[in-house]
Order: structure tokens, then C-alpha cells, then sequence
């Protein structure tokens, strides 16, 4: 079983940034490509950023492209996603996720964060 923990959401004001982390429990967190979802109320759960095991490929959504970089650290088992001129359309839950296939579709993820709130104001 994987644990995958975020923190570093809170609130900002537009225009501000946020790096949000992602610590996973597992020893073979190095071969799994990480995601980042986002959840905003009354909203599906959209994909946000992901990246292959070995940070060589990163995509990211249309919204967030040259907002949103998606970073990694194998040696220290996390995953991160700076956020810069963040917009209040960015609030949401933000939730990590790992699985073997560096994917935009949630479904394809095995393991999953508790979620960590971003909330931007105007």
C-alpha cells in the first residue's frame, strides 16, 4: 500500500503563489509516474499536471500551462507543483496521484493524496 500525503495549499490572493508538495511512504515511489488533480465544488475532479517516473515528460492542462510547473525528487520520495500567478478559477481541492502511466485521466492512477485546499481570492 502507497501513502501519498500533500500539503502547502492555503490562501492567496490572484497573482500570488503556492508550491504544493506531495510526500509518498513508499521505496518504489522512483518508478511511478505522479499526477496532480484538482477538484473545485460541484466540479469533477480535472486533471492539473503530471509527469513520468523519471521527470523526463510533463504535461499539463491548457489552464494552467506557463502558470504550473510539475517537478520531482526521487531521492526524497515527493512530487511537487509550483503555482505561480495563480487566478481565483484555480481554487479547489488539489490531489496527488501515482500510478504507472504518466496519464491525464484519473482513472489510470492507483494511489491517491487526501487532498489539500487552494483557495485564491480576487
Amino acid at each position: 500500500q502507497v501513502q501519498l500525503v500533500e500539503s502547502g495549499g492555503g490562501l492567496v490572493q490572484a497573482g500570488g503563489s503556492l508550491r504544493l508538495s506531495c510526500a509518498a511512504s513508499t521505496r518504489s515511489f522512483s518508478t511511478y509516474a505522479m499526477g496532480w488533480f484538482r477538484q473545485a465544488p460541484g466540479k469533477e475532479r480535472d486533471f492539473v499536471a503530471a509527469i513520468s517516473w523519471d521527470g523526463i515528460r510533463r504535461n499539463y492542462a491548457d489552464s494552467v500551462k506557463g502558470r504550473f510547473t510539475i517537478s520531482r525528487d526521487n531521492a526524497k520520495r515527493t512530487v511537487y507543483l509550483q503555482m505561480n500567478n495563480l487566478e481565483p478559477e484555480d481554487t479547489a481541492d488539489y490531489y496527488c496521484a501515482g500510478g504507472r502511466l504518466t496519464s491525464v485521466v484519473a482513472g489510470q492512477y492507483n494511489y491517491w493524496g487526501q487532498g489539500t485546499q487552494v483557495t485564491v481570492s480576487s
